[in-house]
């Protein structure tokens, strides 16, 4: 090592995935937070998705993720967290697997609006041990809900760290982010006690 290398040189590099139903807002928050530009593998949505893409509560969606989206945002010195989204549609599931290996954690967020749709990727991470944190992405025109109702409603762990969130606002994803950071550091601890 040399004498000369900076503190970023020795920051812990963390992989994390940002998942959910599709259109909850992961490239978006992927997008909002991230200190790079971002790389999507998103596509315009069209005739042929018609009939197997759902899109009840997002007519208005022009676009989608085929693949992931990743980004980078560094939480402090030493501390750098390596972003990846996940497709929403079930027909890129098999994705999954792939962007989980060497993960972390997770953010799974959530959209009151369509609930239902976070129970895949719930069980998805249950189910592999991955820690994760439901964030729940507040759109402009659902009803607002405490994070005790969307805990109940989910049926989540009273440890699983449930937090409310914008997507578009970069403070509010690096909260999110910082509540996944502390939960895995607390789990961490626990299991070496």
């Amino acid at each position: 090592m040399h004498d000369n290398a900076s503190s970023a040189d020795l920051a812990a590099s963390v992989k994390i995935l940002v998942a959910g139903g599709f259109g909850v807002g992961k490239t978006t928050m992927v997008s909002s937070v991230s200190e790079v530009a971002p790389l999507r593998t998103e596509e315009t949505i069209t005739e042929l998705s018609a009939g197997v893409d759902d899109l009840s509560g997002v007519e208005s969606k022009t676009t989608t993720t085929v693949a992931l989206d990743f980004g980078r945002i560094t939480l402090d010195e030493s501390l750098v967290l390596y972003l990846f989204g996940t497709p929403g549609q079930d027909r890129f599931w098999f994705l999954w697997d792939e962007l989980v290996r060497g993960a972390l954690g997770a953010v799974v967020l959530a959209d009151t609006r369509r609930l239902e749709n976070s129970f895949a990727a719930i069980d998805f991470f249950e189910r592999r041990g991955v820690l994760f944190t439901v964030a729940v992405n507040c759109f402009d025109n659902a009803q607002g809900y405490t994070t005790d109702e969307v805990r109940d409603a989910l049926d989540l762990d009273i440890g699983t760290p449930v937090v409310l969130c914008d997507a578009r606002d970069r403070e509010s994803c690096k909260s999110v982010l910082i509540t996944l950071v502390e939960h895995l550091i607390v789990q961490a601890s626990a299991s070496v006690a």
